[in-house]
């Protein structure tokens, strides 16, 4: 077939115009989050509607636990920690010796730390002293707290998690029962509560799918609450806790970006829809 000058030169045209409009999406910058399973799902959802609206910066996460998000901030492998307790005094030093520059903490949503119950579990509420006992082993029996006479089935988290430090000391306030059953995330201990009529777990609010919240009181005489936006606004439930984002240093740039972005009123309506809530209004 004969191809004519005119028609190469057009194709050429068409190239040299189709190029930079393939280059304006190609991905320029990557942001590296780590850490806080609880914070898996908001992440990603986070992840997908801030690459929607800026295609050449590509977020990506990761969970494997608050701990391992914060080594992972420390030897320098990911661009933002997520952690569901707050940093530790021997983290921020590592950080400061390591990159010479102080950590920054952000808060970006708060959660209400929800105790788990299967739905055939006669038991509604518990105060924090009856949890602790129960997390410790201290008490064995469902009858001991008002329910069956039955063996209470512990689960919970692995000691990277920031949920089980948080649920250890302000809750446990020591060690648990060497009898409570650990997993590896909280959508497991879920799992393994709604298919166990005698058990009890601990995790993120957004989990609590197929098991029912139970509601906290502080003490024996206080009035017990879930943990809703309302109860946790008004300082009711007792285990609420915020969730934060640390980086290294003073974030510039995309790192910037998309943390701003994370803590509009956007970033935060999709903070409310995973079943947290918002730390702006």
């Amino acid at each position: 077939m004969k191809i004519t000058l005119k028609k190469l030169l057009g194709s050429l045209v068409v190239a040299v115009a189709v190029i930079p409009f393939l280059f304006s999406f190609m991905v320029t910058g990557t942001v590296t989050i780590k850490g806080s399973d609880t914070m898996v799902i908001m992440s990603q959802r986070w992840a997908e509607a801030f690459m929607k609206k800026n295609p050449t910066i590509k977020i990506q996460v990761t969970g494997g636990g608050s701990g391992v998000g914060l080594a992972a901030l420390v030897n320098g492998s990911t661009d933002i920690a997520n952690s569901s307790r707050p940093i530790k005094p021997a983290e921020m030093a590592k950080i400061k010796e390591k990159f010479k520059s102080d950590v920054v903490q952000i808060a970006c949503a708060k959660d209400g730390l929800s105790v788990f119950l299967n739905k055939s579990n006669p038991v509604n509420e518990l105060s924090i002293e009856q949890l602790s006992k129960i997390f410790s082993g201290k008490i064995t029996n469902w009858k001991e707290v008002g329910g069956p006479d039955a063996p209470i089935k512990l689960y919970g988290r692995e000691s990277s998690s920031g949920t089980f430090e948080f649920f250890k000391e302000h809750v446990v306030g020591g060690d648990f029962a060497t009898s409570c059953n650990t997993l590896p995330g909280t959508a497991a201990i879920v799992n393994a509560v709604k298919k166990d009529k005698y058990g009890i777990g601990y995790g993120g609010a957004a989990f609590d799918e197929g098991v029912k919240d139970c509601k906290v009181k502080k003490d024996a005489k206080s009035k017990g609450y879930l943990p809703t936006l309302e109860n946790i606004n008004a300082k009711k439930y007792p285990i609420a806790r915020y969730l934060y984002m640390y980086v290294k240093t003073k974030p510039t740039g995309d790192l910037k970006k998309f943390i701003d972005w994370t803590l509009s009123a956007e970033g935060q309506k999709i903070c409310a829809e995973v079943g947290y809530f918002p730390v702006k209004k």
